[in-house]
């Protein structure tokens, strides 16, 4: 994944939130853009509670180890 792709998915109007699965296996939700910052070579994304709401934890991205990143389909649409 790069930057630029990374941007253009935080930018989209209007935002679509996402799901981000590492090489590693582990999935990180982006339900809003402002959970999200870009850096050169990774982001850094705001980890939510368990009860949906904001938290004082994050986790940083590589952008060479994020395998996938999902969209929700649009309604009537099977993922």
């Amino acid at each position: 994944m790069t930057l630029e792709a990374l941007r253009n998915l935080l930018t989209r109007r209007p935002f679509e939130p996402m799901r981000i699965t590492m090489s590693s296996g582990a999935v990180f939700e982006v339900r809003h853009p402002e959970m999200a910052s870009l850096g050169k070579s990774a982001m850094l994304i705001v980890l939510q509670d368990p009860d949906g709401g904001p938290s004082d934890r994050w986790e940083f991205l590589s952008y060479l180890h994020i395998a996938h990143v999902e969209t929700p389909a649009p309604s009537g649409q099977a993922a």
